[in-house]
């Protein structure tokens, strides 16, 4: 009996120590695996395109103190009050002008204040005009002439390249755009183009 006793003892006593004892705890839980982080694709960076090259500087040629050959072509800018005179031999001359006093447009009739626009020639020469000095232009055209009557107004005339009215003194400049309609330099700008151009010679206005 006592053998049996202590052999139920020790068998308690494992009992015991197996639910309480270091060696038999039940294992803890692991933590939770995580996801290795994956870095995004490398970019190759763009190659760098090589610079454009710089345009040629192009050299605009000086213009011609004076006239000095025969004109070949004279062209009228409205909007930017230029006059460009080119010449035989030499660099174009340029010429800031006056035109009528109302420049917007083209002209349509007579008493409108406009400078006619488009291809003109001359076809007269004053030198006793009421201006100092006059090339008037072959306006109004056919196409001019044809406009006007299908709007029964008469389209007007005596159209000039001309100097400074006669009654101002001389080297006065009348200021602004004073005209009827003409095209208006100084006396001795007049005098240049006058010296130098003939009968035929073309005359563009533009807008």
């Amino acid at each position: 009996m006592r053998l049996l006793a202590l052999l139920l003892f020790l068998a308690a006593g494992l009992v015991a120590w197996g639910a309480w004892g270091p060696g038999w705890r039940l294992p803890l839980p692991l933590p939770p695996t995580l996801p290795v982080p994956v870095p995004p694709p490398t970019v190759p960076l763009p190659v760098p395109l090589p610079p454009l090259p710089k345009p040629p500087r192009i050299e605009l040629p000086q213009p011609a103190p004076h006239i000095t050959s025969p004109v070949e072509r004279i062209l009228i800018e409205k909007s930017a009050r230029r006059m460009t005179i080119f010449q035989a031999d030499g660099n174009p001359r340029v010429m800031r002008i006056a035109l009528g006093f109302a420049p917007e447009g083209d002209k349509a009739r007579q008493g409108d204040g406009k400078t006619p626009e488009g291809v003109f020639r001359i076809d007269r020469m004053n030198p006793k005009s009421q201006f100092h000095l006059s090339l008037g232009l072959d306006y109004p055209r056919p196409a001019d002439r044809a406009r006007a009557r299908a709007a029964g107004v008469n389209p007007g005339g005596d159209i000039m390249i001309h100097g400074q009215p006669n009654q101002v003194p001389e080297g006065y400049r009348v200021k602004g755009d004073w005209t009827a309609g003409c095209i208006a330099v100084t006396n001795p700008e007049v005098a240049e183009i006058f010296a130098h151009t003939k009968i035929g010679t073309e005359v563009e206005i533009r807008p």
